[in-house]
């Protein structure tokens, strides 16, 4: 080979000038020569051609992205992705639906229960923080909140929204796992804690107009009449015998076998004087039994009914915690794959 050729092929510095105006002017598709053999069938050189390592990075590169591209826009891929996402946001939305009409009823309740007892009046107010209706309203509120938040997180795919749900869903389900195992732990002494609270309401039984009601609904329901039997009244001091008025050694009309004259008038005091009567007289017109033994009975005749309510409440508690997790993985999926497709493109 010739010095001069060697030369020629050799890129000398104050050539770039040249090669740059070439490429420049180079248009984007070449076209092919059909002189030009194939680089495959020509001699091979060492050479340093900056030309050809472009083209060859570029058609790789351009490759690469559109065999990836192929696949992130996969059919097949994207319409399972879509269907899990609508199966998962939906079935969330129904659930919550269900538990905001369960928090609506229980608000309703506990604001019937406050308007119909006047405790909103100006000489009721100062013992308004101590209304056990106040509870029912905040379940109700709280819970309505809360599955209204869970709805709108489903539908409008919030992560934020959703966030919140779950963290509130997660600390009441712990809350109810505790729950239960601390009166599992404490069951020798429910009955106890129950005899307090029943002797606590018969007590307060004429002062208190919710105690009153959840004593009469109790008795009623349960056809007893005190604690441990009808005696235990004695203990407040308006049906205690040692009281002056009309009232002395009574017991409520829930009491009574038959508070109804003719089905349809309550009797009020058809349990005046039953506590003077001895048990065969009283049996006849009051109940005997005390309320701790039945609501024993009930206990453990209704106790499979009780543990099925409970697991199937905490099993869909647990249930749409694990779809709320599983729908926030699915966003922050989706969230990536378009940034990486905003970046690939």
């Amino acid at each position: 080979m010739s010095r001069s050729s060697v030369l020629r092929r050799f890129p000398f510095f104050w050539k770039r000038g040249n090669n740059i105006q070439d490429e420049e002017t180079r248009p984007l598709v070449p076209k092919e020569d059909p002189q030009v053999r194939h680089p495959s069938s020509a001699p091979g050189y060492a050479g340093t051609d900056d030309s050809s390592e472009s083209k060859t990075d570029s058609s790789a590169s351009s490759r690469e992205y559109g065999s990836s591209s192929r696949t992130f826009l996969s059919p097949r891929s994207s319409r399972t992705s879509r269907l899990t996402d609508y199966l998962l946001k939906y079935v969330l939305f129904s659930s919550n639906l269900l538990f905001t009409a369960l928090g609506l009823a229980v608000l309703g309740l506990g604001l019937w229960g406050l308007l119909s007892k006047e405790s909103f009046s100006q000489e009721k107010l100062g013992s308004l923080g101590t209304d056990p209706m106040l509870l029912f309203v905040f379940l109700g509120l709280v819970l309505t909140l809360l599955c209204v938040t869970g709805c709108v997180g489903a539908v409008r795919e919030n992560y934020c929204l959703l966030r919140i749900f779950s963290v509130v869903l997660l600390a009441l389900v712990a809350a109810q796992v505790l729950a239960a195992i601390v009166a599992y732990g404490l069951q020798g002494r429910i009955a106890d804690f129950l005899r307090t609270g029943m002797l606590t309401a018969m007590v307060r039984y004429q002062d208190d107009l919710d105690m009153r009601f959840i004593t009469d609904e109790i008795q009623t329901g349960l056809q007893c009449c005190g604690a441990d039997n009808y005696r235990d009244w004695q203990i407040n001091s308006y049906f205690n015998c040692s009281a002056p008025g009309v009232q002395s050694c009574s017991v409520p009309a829930s009491c009574c076998v038959d508070p109804l004259e003719n089905g349809t008038v309550w009797n009020s005091q058809c349990g005046f004087g039953a506590l003077q009567l001895d048990e065969f007289s009283a049996q006849s017109v009051i109940f005997l039994g005390g309320c701790l033994g039945s609501i024993s009975r009930w206990i453990q005749q209704h106790s499979g009914l009780i543990s099925t309510v409970v697991v199937v409440l905490l099993g869909v508690q647990i249930i749409t915690l694990v779809i709320t997790t599983r729908l926030l993985d699915r966003i922050q999926w989706n969230r990536a794959q378009a940034r990486q497709g905003l970046v690939r493109t």
